[in-house]
């Protein structure tokens, strides 16, 4: 074997590790690399040029990577599980108080133009036996935004994981997004918002929680 092939088959074992393990590396980390099983530059050459750009200009030969590294990105909350991301950070519960996490930052894409859809996850639980680390809460908003998504099934996919998780007494999950493809296209309204809910338990059957959860949002 020469050394060039050498280094060649050193470099394939390396990218095979990392695309085994890259689910389990939080994006936002300055080593995340993104990886997938096929390569999708091409593709992305193909529909530069059919958009009438000559996609061997200066500005444009490193685009198809850097698309495919960007969309490797902005979905990878494909190759992560709550369970990964939860880590064994759910901890015995000393009371059952209402907890509200507000403002949580999310950025996903519109699965109808895959356009990038932005905006706020607000959360509140009333713990039963579980409570959960709150930069936790974070982490599964990533793992259903980094995905092509519509905002409503996004919302109940975040209640429906954590109430699996925690079991409480009941849990809420409110989203407020501004959708590129309603603001850069079709009816051009930059100033319009979407907000989606999903209540579960006490949220859903007693009235004053939900509106004692809605009036901390204001």
């Amino acid at each position: 074997m020469t050394p060039a092939s050498h280094l060649t088959t050193d470099r394939v074992n390396q990218e095979t590790s990392l695309r085994d393990t890259a689910h389990l590396i939080h994006p936002s980390m300055p080593d995340f690399d993104e990886f997938g099983d096929c390569s999708l530059d091409h593709l992305v050459s193909r529909l530069i040029s059919g958009l009438g750009e000559d996609v061997t200009r200066e500005g444009l030969v490193k685009t198809p990577e850097r698309v495919e590294r960007s969309l490797r990105f902005l979905t990878s909350g494909y190759e992560t599980s709550v369970e990964e991301v939860l880590n064994g950070a759910l901890f015995e519960a000393e009371g059952s108080e209402m907890v509200v996490v507000k403002s949580i930052e999310f950025y996903s894409l519109c699965e109808h133009h895959m356009l990038p859809f932005f905006g706020h996850a607000h959360i509140a639980y009333i713990p039963s036996k579980k409570i959960l680390g709150l930069s936790k809460f974070a982490r599964v908003v990533d793992v259903f935004a980094r995905r092509m998504q519509v905002q409503e099934r996004m919302t109940s996919q975040i209640a429906d994981a954590l109430v699996e998780a925690l079991e409480p007494e009941g849990l809420a999950v409110v989203t407020e997004a501004s959708h590129l493809c309603m603001m850069m296209r079709g009816v051009e309204k930059q100033g319009s918002t979407t907000r989606t809910s999903a209540m579960r338990g006490v949220f859903k059957s007693d009235a004053r929680t939900r509106q004692e959860f809605l009036d901390s949002l204001r």
